[in-house]
């Protein structure tokens, strides 16, 4: 619907918005694989981060292109929003590699494990939903995607709370505590910052149709 009554205007968020949350969802893929696989997790957070700067560039572009942008498909402040959250996910991907790899995490436990699992589904998810935006031909199914995203933000919050209390109950080593507490913090931030950007959406959706 957008890309038809704006065809010039709508079609360079809507391309942005999609390469970004694409670029979300493998970071979430190989930060995933860091934790599972950790032997070169230098190398792997360096990955990340090259995906991270992409992710920059393309709000950067995203914001350039607002500013100059007379007529926008949507609201200036969804699209900024929209924009914004996705590189929040993106940069706590990233600062959650950078981590796993400064503190020399051998391993990561179950429980982070499970997060960054929850976190790959909603990016996947977050990615889809952003590819529905473009012509919103089914609000419904853009509305499902959006509330799968906040299922697995409520699933994350249970992971974290079950994390943490095992974390405290079962570990002795304090270093080892606050290493692998603010790993959980940042895995579960992230997906909170995916509910962001469902709930920006389901505005959206809600709002053109």
């Amino acid at each position: 619907m957008f890309a038809r009554l704006f065809p010039n205007e709508g079609k360079g968020f809507f391309d942005l918005f999609e390469q970004h949350a694409r670029k979300t969802m493998q970071a979430a893929e190989l930060l995933h694989q860091m934790l599972s696989s950790p032997a070169d997790s230098e190398e792997q957070a360096k990955r990340i981060k090259m995906i991270e700067h992409e992710g920059d560039v393309i709000t950067h572009n995203a914001v350039e292109t607002l500013h100059k942008t007379f007529v926008t498909p949507i609201d200036r402040g969804d699209i900024h929003r929209l924009i914004t959250r996705l590189d929040d996910i993106l940069d706590l991907i990233e600062a959650t590699s950078e981590r796993a790899w400064l503190y020399e995490i051998p391993s990561a436990d179950a429980d982070a494990m499970q997060l960054a699992s929850v976190l790959v589904e909603s990016t996947r998810l977050v990615a889809q939903a952003m590819t529905g935006l473009r012509n919103l031909k089914d609000r419904d199914a853009l509305l499902k995607l959006c509330m799968e995203i906040n299922r697995y933000e409520n699933e994350g919050d249970s992971i974290l709370r079950n994390a943490l209390a095992r974390l405290f109950r079962n570990t002795t080593d304090p270093i080892l505590i606050m290493k692998m507490k603010e790993v959980y913090d940042f895995l579960e931030d992230a997906l909170d910052r995916c509910e962001d950007v469902a709930n920006v959406l389901e505005g959206v959706a809600l709002e053109y149709t």
